[in-house]
């Protein structure tokens, strides 16, 4: 199967109080999408990679991909996520339908080529595929401050990223989501999920170092994965 690799990093991060776009912050001495691009660069499984960069950042972004040749094409993000997303399906729009694409959050910078393959796998037998880790923590349902349910835990995943896709499930979901006037996403499986209620997501194992870097804490422990990691593998 032909596969895209997509990095979106069109966010610029506002919790974790920069004062600039969070995946360019220096992690181990390196900005933080320097860890993915990596990854998804130097991984056999992906015939091309993208990466979506936020707006008057992308000659930053174009400097990070330099090392790999040319292998990682780099384009300008949009407004919110799923505006980045868009342009990635546009700059993708003549992969054929049957070829597949991983959708990767830049600021879960420490993932590795084990996830990548794990997603790809699934996607030999599913048209959606999502990483997710299983909930230590109790989660309840609540209403007006007050506990309304408590789902049981062995129900419950949290996801993470990359989430894989069939382009022409990915298509559908998004053309029946652009129809629709309240339509707002937070990642790509649930567009799926709702729009293509009857197209089964798959779940394979995330990893605890897919850590998404959201507060400044994060970055504590980013530089410690970074102190402690041992490539892309």
């Amino acid at each position: 199967m032909k596969t895209t690799g997509v990095i979106l990093a069109g966010g610029v991060g506002l919790r974790v109080g920069a004062g600039r776009p969070k995946q360019l912050i220096e992690v181990g001495g390196r900005p933080l999408l320097a860890y993915p691009v990596e990854a998804f660069a130097t991984s056999a499984l992906l015939d091309r990679v993208i990466v979506v960069m936020a707006s008057g950042h992308v000659a930053e972004a174009e400097k990070i991909a330099a090392p790999y040749g040319g292998r990682v094409e780099v384009i300008e993000g949009g407004a919110t996520r799923t505006a980045s997303t868009l342009r990635a399906m546009e700059a993708t729009r003549n992969e054929p339908d049957d070829a597949c694409v991983l959708f990767h959050d830049a600021a879960r910078a420490f993932v590795g080529h084990d996830v990548l393959e794990r997603c790809l796998a699934a996607l030999e037998t599913y048209e959606s595929v999502a990483v997710a880790l299983p909930v230590t923590d109790t989660v309840v349902a609540v209403a007006d401050g007050l506990v309304r349910d408590m789902p049981p835990r062995p129900s419950l995943v949290r996801f993470q990223t990359p989430q894989g896709f069939r382009f022409a499930t990915l298509r559908a979901a998004y053309e029946l989501a652009l129809k629709d006037p309240e339509f707002v996403a937070t990642d790509d499986c649930g567009v799926v999920h709702r729009y293509l209620p009857d197209t089964p997501i798959k779940i394979v194992a995330g990893d605890e170092r897919l850590l998404k870097v959201t507060e400044p804490l994060d970055l504590v422990l980013a530089e410690h994965l970074a102190a402690t990691r041992t490539g892309s593998a």
